[in-house]
């Protein structure tokens, strides 16, 4: 059974699986969801409940991480698997530290994720500094011409790229190109040499190392459940998440767990993530300087 209020899926929406992005809307307590994605998410809510206030901790990350960077001069950022809105997109964060300066530009491969996302840039963004493109992480060399090609971002100056909760999905090969491993790893790397000097790249990733032994049980379940039904994930420790910033410099104070990364950063108006200890956050994250 559906809303009443079920939003219209743009074409090319699957709603035969749920999907990631929309599953994470609605921990977030977002609206930009479908029963497949609902039903999915309650299940593993009632079993786990405290995914609730990990998502809420990875999505205060980025808040600050936005915080942080504008302060330090940063005035462009591309958001990759940038998600649906919900819970405060970058633009609006860097609006309140430097009104009219900060330029976006979100790149999403989920259609409902770029729907939405056009919706409220139209409504609250600027389209002279903000704007939604529509494209694949997969294809580094193709995305990063796409957001030239929106000439709001000035490539050959320093640019924030974040990706968020991004790598721990599975990036698999293109059909038929024989590869049979995880991109992630090349791809963060295509993205580093893409950046120009003074670029920094943020990321979180979900780990299996160092949490608490009573959570491992529910990141076997996890992975089962996301396997079987959504897209499949995969866990790294402490040293493949670190391996994925190269030879850039790390900010202080290194990898670390979301709720860690320079609290002194969060506002008034962030949630609070209720979580015992921080590494109950399940996700280790970082920014680094080129």
């Amino acid at each position: 059974m559906t809303r009443a209020d079920e939003p219209f899926p743009p074409p090319g929406v699957d709603l035969g699986h749920p999907n990631v992005a929309r599953i994470y809307d609605y921990y977030l307590g977002g609206t930009t969801n479908w029963e497949i994605d609902r039903q999915f998410a309650d299940r593993i809510l009632q079993a786990y409940p405290i995914i609730r206030p990990i998502a809420y901790a990875n999505r205060m990350f980025l808040h600050r991480v936005v915080r942080h960077l504008v302060k330090r001069g940063i005035r462009q950022f591309v958001d990759i698997g940038s998600g649906v809105p919900t819970m405060g997109h970058a633009h609006e964060v860097a609006e309140d530290l430097a009104p009219g300066e900060v330029k976006v530009v979100y790149v999403d491969y989920e259609p409902v994720a770029v729907a939405h996302s056009r919706r409220v840039l139209s409504k609250h963004g600027d389209p002279r500094r903000h704007t939604v493109i529509h494209a694949d992480m997969r294809d580094p060399q193709r995305l990063w011409s796409r957001v030239a090609e929106t000439g709001i971002i000035d490539l050959t100056q320093p640019v924030a790229v974040l990706l968020i909760a991004v790598l721990h999905i599975q990036q698999p090969p293109a059909p038929g190109s024989g590869a049979t491993e995880d991109l992630g790893p090349c791809l963060v790397k295509a993205y580093r040499d893409l950046l120009a000097p003074g670029s920094y790249l943020a990321l979180s990733h979900v780990t299996d190392d160092g949490v608490p032994p009573g959570h491992l049980e529910m990141l076997a379940d996890l992975k089962r459940w996301y396997n079987a039904s959504s897209s499949p994930v995969v866990f790294r420790n402490h040293e493949q998440i670190s391996g994925f910033f190269g030879d850039f410099t790390l900010l202080e104070p290194g990898v670390t767990w979301t709720p860690l990364w320079h609290p002194e950063e969060a506002s008034d108006g962030d949630q609070t993530a209720s979580l015992p200890s921080p590494n109950e956050s399940l996700l280790l994250a970082g920014v680094a300087r080129k």
